[in-house]
């Protein structure tokens, strides 16, 4: 137990920010609407995210392999809670969004940082453990925080959930600050000021890398591609809920609350069988099975079958989360771990974007039921792709080696 202190210390903060982010996500969304009473004002807090992505995720990694990751996060954190602070005493629109801008900048370093202090200070043999209890977090997070966040919407408004989200993360920099420094070794080049020559330089090493680790490249694409697409099925969740099956704004209300209740499910069974269950089948199971939920979402012909499917949807997706979190963690340099994660998820921002809008004109010039299933077997197309790489029998061998090291049998 004692050997999970320092990874239950991370997890009590991040898991009481992932809490702060859920009120004040829901909170945010009816401040915006009650300002302006405009529809497309609470759709362009969405944009505001990816846009942060695509200004800072060429150089943020570089940026990130450089300093000392605990301290980053300290401050990553303290400055998104006096930003977050301020925004209830905005009145105007445009400089929300300016100050919710600058809080996603700073944010884009966090994702990336926590990547590789977790990787640092997790052992091995804990870490696919440790990400299906953080999975359990997030999954407790999603299903606590939008009800807390309307109860107190109801009884003191919208400004005390954000208020109260920016003291999170003053909470989340605490407990980081009780954590061990990880990165005592930098040396003087890694401290040296980020330039054009060493951007160059860094991108040049992640090119190279992807080179000689094209098993690891593949499985991420194929795993990625799944999930983009299911990112873009999200954005239809509503609109599918709401005009084809007709159903309530609280029904919908309740369909979120049990997906939540089957994501902590997934999550805790996922902790439970961490150590008996392959990775392979966290990582290939997990994705094809929640692409399977998807489909059996668009094609639901009732509230009851879209409920059910989405139950089924949320427990799935918290083996295939702590799975990739794991593959990723076992099989990046954790020298180049910031470098690479920011880039890919600067490539990722850009593909979610586009298939966003592709499936959104489709589902205008088309059936929304029939786009949204042909999108679906895609992304089954793609996880099955994936099972095929992972589970043929060399490839299976390499997540068995993988396996024995991680618990300590080679």
């Amino acid at each position: 137990m004692k050997s999970w202190k320092n990874p239950i210390l991370l997890l009590s903060g991040i898991g009481v920010s992932y809490l702060g982010n859920w009120i004040y996500l829901i909170a945010l969304n009816v401040s915006i609407l009650n300002l302006t009473g405009s529809a497309a004002a609470v759709a362009g807090l969405y944009m505001i995210r990816p846009l942060a992505t695509l200004i800072t995720n060429t150089w943020s990694g570089s940026v990130i392999d450089r300093v000392n990751k605990r301290r980053l996060m300290m401050s990553i954190d303290v400055v998104r809670g006096i930003l977050i602070f301020l925004i209830p005493f905005i009145g105007s629109l445009w400089s929300i969004y300016a100050v919710l801008l600058l809080i996603n900048i700073v944010g884009a370093f966090f994702g990336p940082s926590s990547s590789v202090y977790i990787t640092k200070l997790v052992p091995l043999e804990q870490r696919k453990r440790f990400n299906s209890i953080m999975s359990l977090t997030s999954s407790g997070a999603f299903l606590l925080g939008p009800a807390i966040s309307g109860i107190l919407i109801m009884s003191v408004g919208t400004d005390l959930c954000i208020v109260i989200n920016a003291i999170t993360f003053f909470v989340c920099a605490f407990f980081i600050y009780l954590l061990p420094d990880v990165d005592e070794d930098l040396g003087k080049a890694e401290r040296a000021p980020v330039s054009l020559k060493t951007l160059l330089s860094d991108w040049k090493a992640v090119r190279e890398f992807t080179k000689g680790a094209m098993f690891f490249i593949t499985v991420y694409i194929l795993f990625q591609g799944g999930v983009l697409i299911g990112y873009a099925l999200d954005s239809q969740e509503v609109t599918f809920i709401k005009q084809h099956l007709e159903l309530t704004d609280k029904e919908y209300g309740f369909i979120t609350s049990l997906t939540g209740a089957g994501a902590l499910g997934g999550a805790a069974v996922a902790a439970a069988v961490s150590k008996k269950l392959p990775l392979r089948f966290f990582v290939g199971g997990g994705l094809f099975l929640s692409t399977i939920g998807y489909l059996l979402f668009y094609a639901s012909v009732d509230f009851i079958t879209a409920t059910s499917a989405f139950v089924f949807l949320g427990f799935v997706m918290s083996f295939a989360n702590a799975g990739y979190a794991t593959f990723f963690q076992n099989n990046v340099p954790v020298a180049i771990m910031g470098r690479f994660g920011s880039m890919a998820e600067m490539v990722q921002g850009i593909v979610q974007i586009v298939l966003t809008l592709l499936l959104g004109l489709m589902a205008d010039w088309f059936s929304l039921q029939m786009v949204c299933i042909g999108f679906c077997l895609l992304g089954i197309v793609l996880a099955g792709a994936l099972c095929l790489t992972i589970f043929t029998p060399s490839k299976a061998q390499y997540f068995e080696e993988k396996e024995e090291i991680m618990t300590g049998n080679l």
